[in-house]
């Protein structure tokens, strides 16, 4: 994309139009009001335009008081807490402070005819479009941007934040998109750029065709609203992120087990067969998923009627199911069917996305052979309408409807797709389709999201399996990462996508264990790595074209994948601390390096290890062989498989045979494991604990761990830790000045 700077009038803002509370407003030479405000510590917002569309609230909290200075002439301050940011309004400049120093500041690319490069902020001569820009140093990475599946480091890239189906995970396309990044350069300063808006926004990050040295956004809306953000580190622009978009809610215990799916279960008699097989083999396991066409017949999809062919008595068929102590997650998508009686009756309720003449939208995948997105192995989805989620009627018919799923037993809904609304479809607020498009599935999985809260179990909070977001679609959790392809390449870009999931504010996230898709089936050692990787992320679900369960790769493998499942279910203990972070802070479950060690330059590189939570660092294997290099953050490390001590700050060669995995303890910290059980139905809430391992002596509290059972004090220059009889202690490594005694 060529970048014309010329197409757009660069902003001035010369005079201010007086302050208040929480900022200042300023007059600028478009004749558009600029206006400053705070959002709270280390947040503030420029905007800059009209204000005449919906804004899908987006943003969740409010201006806040701010001091408002103006130090000399043409220069003002807001400052709020440690944060402080600066305007100069001719020519236009912006500056952001942390604890004194500066974050970010504009572009300071200067053309030689004695100007920018682009402007700081600049609207376009026609149409409605925007352009903002910011400098970079040298070597100053830049990280988020949705779920990216190539590197991590967005330097150097030309990223659309523009909601896909990007079939796959090879490309740039993506599912979900946040035009939120974040970045750190030389000094202990974290900075955030968040662009509010449901358009387009186009992002040159150090783009060389544009400018090598500088950040830019090109934003398709009818104004700018820009949101600065600074913090000591990446993990408070995070919390300041999430504070401002929305925190995600804990999850139920049982969507922290495994998942079992497939594309898809031809008949009930199939999955009630995997269902039992899941138990007499002991495969630990809580939910079982009819997947795609599973349930519903292929012609009328979707609009809440089971398959009558197959599904004469949905309620029986499910509870053979849940016999088996397991959880039904059932899939929709949010078209309807022309070939479905629904279609009518939502069109005569003008329940659906219109086109320019009033009538119903009528979608449809193009199938032509050589260009299907269904090729030769899924069922093509027939022409549809779109449910138009702007109208409130539309919304709450469409919530309700799931009534009758979730009485017949359904415990939580996949919801797919969501990312196909047309760019000249008409919704009911007034938006067309292209502004529609991005916010779309997240009106959408926030629909499904309380339809679950109002008809599923009261018991436990309520969940999705969505596929499609945008900015706040952490609100609704869980996502999962779209259809990668049954290969090592699949598997490490599904990493990557996880983890750059997890650095733009959305804590969980899951793959297709094995892969969705590919010309051959997984191999036992590909599909064992995966499901071992997964084992440390927030959620885990093995799912594909084709068999995807253990016993599918042999005996021996399925022993493997087993004994791997069930230290899954030991990890839950652990994984529940490191959520109740991630529902207090912002931070993911996994996090990638940059976000854990952002000071340490040797780790920052290694883009498919992560941090579980605090505690374990994990190095997944990602190609054939079972070996990998492993970047050691500062510390000491100790090998959970050989319980070996290893320095950190080093690179080392990791082998592992196929039953083993490169996960490390973090020295000072503490594992908490429960027992091997065959479901989450059987952990015992008093007695959640089994074992608790010490990597070396404790220097972190251990109260939190499981209802205060386990404590923590120091004395003496040794640790002395209490912990109830029932609880095995294991410490790692030789001489650690550990003492351990009975609890009180």
């Amino acid at each position: 994309m060529k970048l014309d700077s010329t197409a757009f009038i660069r902003l001035d803002a010369p005079n201010s139009l007086g302050a208040t509370a929480s900022g200042a407003s300023f007059a600028t030479n478009t004749g558009d009001i600029l206006e400053v405000a705070c959002f709270g510590r280390g947040i503030f917002r420029l905007r800059v335009g009209p204000n005449t569309r919906p804004d899908y609230g987006l943003i969740l909290s409010r201006a806040q008081r701010c001091d408002v200075a103006q130090p000399k002439p043409g220069m003002w301050t807001f400052s709020s807490g440690n944060a402080r940011l600066e305007i100069g309004g001719e020519p236009l400049s912006i500056r952001l402070f942390q604890d004194s120093q500066r974050a970010l500041t504009s572009i300071t690319d200067e053309h030689f005819r004695g100007f920018t490069r682009l402007p700081v902020i600049g609207r376009a001569r026609s149409g409605q479009q925007w352009i903002t820009s910011f400098a970079l140093g040298s070597g100053e990475p830049v990280y988020g941007l949705g779920e990216k599946f190539g590197p991590l480091n967005k330097r150097g890239q030309l990223i659309e934040s523009q909601v896909e189906d990007a079939l796959g995970v090879n490309t740039g396309l993506s599912y979900k998109n946040v035009p939120f990044c974040w970045g750190f350069g030389a000094g202990k300063t974290a900075w955030g750029i968040f662009i509010n808006t449901p358009g387009r926004v186009t992002h040159g990050v150090g783009h060389p065709d544009w400018s090598h040295r500088s950040y830019c956004a090109v934003v398709d809306d009818e104004a700018l609203d820009l949101f600065l953000i600074s913090g000591r580190d990446p993990a408070e622009v995070l919390d300041h992120f999430t504070h401002l978009t929305g925190r995600a809610p804990d999850v139920p215990l049982w969507g922290l087990g495994l998942w079992v799916s497939k594309s898809y279960y031809r008949t009930p008699e199939e999955a009630i067969a995997v269902a039992a097989k899941l138990r007499t083999r002991r495969i630990p396991c809580d939910v079982l998923t009819f997947d795609g066409r599973a349930a519903w017949d292929v012609q009328t999809r979707f609009d809440f009627h089971w398959d009558p062919q197959r599904f004469r008595d949905p309620p029986s068929i499910l509870a053979r199911i849940k016999a088996n102590s397991l959880r039904v997650c059932v899939w929709e998508y949010p078209y309807v069917s022309i070939h479905s009686p629904l279609f009518q009756e939502l069109a005569d309720k003008h329940y659906l996305l219109k086109n320019a003449d009033g009538n119903p939208y009528v979608f449809g995948w193009d199938t032509s052979p050589g260009t299907s997105p269904f090729g030769d192995v899924l069922t093509p989805l027939p022409e549809s309408g779109l449910l138009d989620f702007t109208n409130p009627a539309a919304y709450a018919w469409w919530r309700d409807a799931h009534r009758s799923l979730f009485e017949a037993g359904v415990d939580v809904i996949k919801s797919d797709f969501g990312e196909h609304v047309p760019d000249d479809a008409v919704a009911f607020n007034g938006d067309r389709g292209k502004r529609l498009h991005n916010v779309y599935p997240l009106l959408y999985n926030r629909c499904v999201f309380e339809a679950t809260r109002k008809f599923g179990s009261q018991e436990t909070p309520p969940m999705v399996w969505a596929r499609a977001g945008w900015t706040g679609s952490q609100q609704y959790p869980v996502q999962w990462g779209g259809d990668p392809q049954s290969d090592w390449e699949g598997l490490a870009a599904s990493i990557r996508g996880g983890l750059s999931w997890g650095m733009s504010g959305a804590p969980y996230h899951a793959t297709d264990i094995g892969g969705f898709y590919g010309s051959v089936q997984p191999t036992p050692e590909l599909y064992l790595r995966w499901l071992q990787m997964s084992v440390f992320s927030s959620h885990m679900r093995v799912h594909g074209i084709g068999a995807r369960e253990p016993w599918a790769f042999g005996e021996e493998n399925e022993a493997i994948a087993r004994q791997w499942i069930e230290f899954r279910y030991r990890l839950l203990p652990y994984l529940r601390t490191v959520i109740a972070q991630a529902v207090a802070t912002g931070l993911p479950v996994q996090r990638a390096m940059p976000l854990a060690f952002p000071a340490n330059a040797l780790t920052r590189s290694y883009e498919t290890q992560f941090m579980c939570g605090d505690a374990l660092l994990v190095a997944p294997i990602v190609a054939a062989g079972g070996e990998v290099d492993v970047a050691l953050p500062p510390g000491a490390w100790y090998d959970l498989s050989s319980r070996q001590r290893i320095a950190g700050r080093q690179v080392i060669r990791y082998r592992a045979t196929l039953d083993r995995f490169p996960v490390f303890g973090r020295e000072g910290y503490a594992l908490p494991l429960g027992p091997v059980v065959q479901h989450t139905g059987e952990i015992d809430d008093a007695r959640p604990l089994d074992a608790l391992w010490l990597f070396g002596a404790p220097s972190q509290a251990l109260e939190g761990f499981v209802q205060a059972k386990i404590a923590l004090a120091a004395g003496g220059g040794r640790a002395r830790v209490s912990a109830a009889t029932d609880v095995k202690v294991e410490i790692f490594g030789d001489g650690a000045a550990v003492t351990v005694e009975p609890l009180a």
